[in-house]
């Protein structure tokens, strides 16, 4: 079963790192998301949100499909351009991430 972690925990966890009040790191960790999402809310078309030691944010604009098929019905629909997100990881979230299983579970 996968763990969900909110961004409640991430405050907390932050608030232990930085030895502040939970509150007070509620209020930063919100506005970082904030700020993250107003960032590729506001994107002409496309942005990099890079973040050291991390990875990459990106919005990407998609390439219009003439042709698509609805699944359902089979019809032949048109799917406009569009705007996607994008995530990828950086080099050292990468190196923790393939570390093999069996060598965590012992």
């Amino acid at each position: 079963m996968k763990k969900t972690i909110t961004k409640k925990d991430v405050a907390k966890r932050t608030a232990k790192l930085v030895g502040e009040k939970i509150y007070l790191a509620e209020k930063i960790v919100d506005g970082v998301f904030t700020s993250l999402r107003e960032f590729m809310a506001e994107a002409e078309p496309e942005v990099r949100i890079e973040i050291r030691d991390f990875g990459v944010f990106e919005v990407k604009t998609t390439k219009p499909k003439p042709k698509a098929r609805n699944p359902k019905t089979g019809e032949i629909i048109y799917v406009p351009a569009r705007r996607k997100t994008h995530f990828k990881a950086g080099k050292l979230l990468k190196d923790v991430l393939k570390t093999p299983l069996d060598e965590i579970n012992q």
